[in-house]
């Protein structure tokens, strides 16, 4: 299927943001996120190309939001119970780093209560047909409809499950997953660029804003999405990079080797054996992902801990 147009892109965003913000029954946040979200990422791009979307991932504007936004699905959210105990919940919120936690104890990360699915890692995204996602996000189940039609509305959603739409599903110290595709990533604030300073593949880098509701659509982005190549701008978190070049390799895209390069002269900087730095890198993605490598770790005498210790774990858990 060939990918919708920009207008088509931008009136999905949009009306899927109100949707979701429509559902929040605190007025005053309701307000607050509507002048605040950041829609950027793979979803943009895949919507570019006619391919699914697993999530669309919204970011928010400004620090104080986001505890707020975290601070709500908290206190709505229902976790199962693990072995019987519920999962104590709670928002860490670190005013002079503007970093925003969700902790769920002795779980990293929680289900909502009755979930049997499993958690979808950034990594493992399914693939569906693109006609299948269009007609899904379009909440039109029953039929397929062109990418182009331009003029077609989205309706709100109504539940299938019997459950409320929009409602949080999963939280990890990263992000809050709602149902219907929505993903609230708690771990970064602030103007596109401030947000894009963490990314890594440029094609991702193309936005939506809820304050004017415009979608740009960056030249580069564009040009690394017409020749499907990843080029690698630098990020913060160059682990999760690498660990992300499986999807991307896996749905058909290139990478030349200067690229992975640069990713290996990133990572020689790091010293992968501190805990705190091999944590920090591997939540640059999701913590749900590594977590159980992690909370292994953490049981082992730092001291013990080298390069060889970190392979053996690593080999007996994957």
């Amino acid at each position: 299927m060939s990918g919708m147009k920009a207008k088509s892109i931008k009136s999905v965003i949009t009306r899927k943001m109100n949707q979701w913000v429509e559902t929040i029954e605190d007025e005053n946040l309701r307000s607050k996120v509507a002048k605040s979200i950041v829609v950027t990422g793979g979803c943009i791009a895949s919507m570019l190309q006619g391919e699914p979307v697993n999530d669309f991932d919204v970011y928010l504007r400004d620090y104080e939001t986001a505890v707020a936004v975290a601070d709500y699905y908290v206190g709505r959210f229902t976790p199962r119970a693990k072995n019987g105990i519920p999962v104590p919940l709670f928002v860490d919120a670190d005013a002079s780093a503007k970093r925003v936690k969700i902790v769920a104890k002795s779980a990293g990360i929680a289900r909502e209560e009755g979930t049997s699915k499993p958690y979808q890692y950034f990594e493992s995204h399914p693939e569906q047909v693109g006609e299948e996602y269009v007609a899904d996000v379009m909440d039109r189940p029953d039929q397929i409809m062109d990418a182009h039609e331009e003029t077609e509305q989205l309706a709100l959603q109504t539940a299938t499950d019997g459950k409320p739409k929009y409602r949080p599903v999963f939280l990890t110290s990263n992000a809050i997953t709602l149902s219907d595709k929505i993903q609230i990533v708690l771990r970064f604030q602030g103007e596109p660029d401030d947000i894009h300073a963490n990314y890594d593949f440029v094609h991702c880098t193309s936005y939506w804003t809820s304050w004017d509701e415009e979608l740009v659509l960056k030249p580069e982005a564009m040009e690394a999405i017409l020749a499907k190549e990843l080029r690698y701008v630098g990020s913060k978190y160059p682990v999760c990079s690498v660990v992300r070049l499986r999807k991307f390799i896996a749905r058909g895209w290139r990478i030349n080797a200067g690229q992975i390069l640069k990713m290996a002269m990133q990572i020689s900087a790091l010293d992968l054996t501190d805990l705190a730095v091999l944590e920090d890198q591997l939540t640059g993605v999701d913590t749900a992902y590594f977590l159980q490598l992690i909370e292994k770790l953490k049981e082992k005498d730092p001291t013990k801990v080298n390069t060889a210790y970190l392979v053996e774990i690593i080999n007996r858990m994957f």
